[in-house]
């Protein structure tokens, strides 16, 4: 298989894998792929997993890239706070949460970290579809609790505020009905 045909046949795929290459052509040869990257034409994130060298790492090619790197996964926490404009602060790292244990992949186009949350807490995400990619995002209520689940210390009204939640933009945006349920 030659790049360009790889290129065509992927190029719905912000990161793909070699499983996803042998569904194309399943007489691949693994060693292609360090020549492509020595061309500069992929770029390894992680083992297994490639993204083409011109692919546009937007928020939400980062945020499909999250999800993908380990499922089951959805962006959460920090992460989908920032999203959702509840807080203030810059993120530097995509941070999700998953039913497998808390990892974390320093990368070369970010830093993706994963909390571990009960298998039976892995609810109210959305499928979003922004910019032609599709990514799992946790429901401003689910974002919520998943914060409140991972940080127990939360206890105090100093606590709480020290978050510097956007109380204007918490009560504009959030369910209380669906964040009590």
């Amino acid at each position: 298989m030659r790049y360009i045909e790889l290129k065509e046949a992927l190029k719905d795929f912000v990161v793909f894998s070699i499983s996803d290459i042998r569904n194309v052509d399943s007489n691949f040869h693994r060693r292609r792929l360090n020549e492509w990257q020595e061309k500069g034409y992929i770029k390894k994130i992680l083992k297994g997993c490639y993204i083409f060298s011109d692919v546009n790492l937007n928020e939400s090619a980062l945020f499909e890239i999250a999800n993908r790197i380990y499922k089951p996964s959805y962006i959460s926490l920090e992460t989908a706070l920032s999203y959702y404009n509840l807080i203030p602060e810059a993120v530097y790292a995509i941070t999700s949460i998953s039913t497998r244990r808390t990892y974390k992949f320093e990368t070369s186009i970010g830093k993706f970290i994963y909390k571990k949350i009960n298998p039976t807490l892995f609810f109210s995400y959305d499928l979003l579809n922004f910019q032609n990619k599709v990514f799992k995002i946790g429901n401003i209520e689910k974002v919520i609790l998943d914060y409140f689940y991972l940080h127990p210390d939360i206890r105090e009204k100093d606590d709480f505020l020290s978050l510097r939640i956007d109380k204007d933009a918490f009560l504009a945006k959030v369910n209380e009905e669906e964040l009590y349920k």
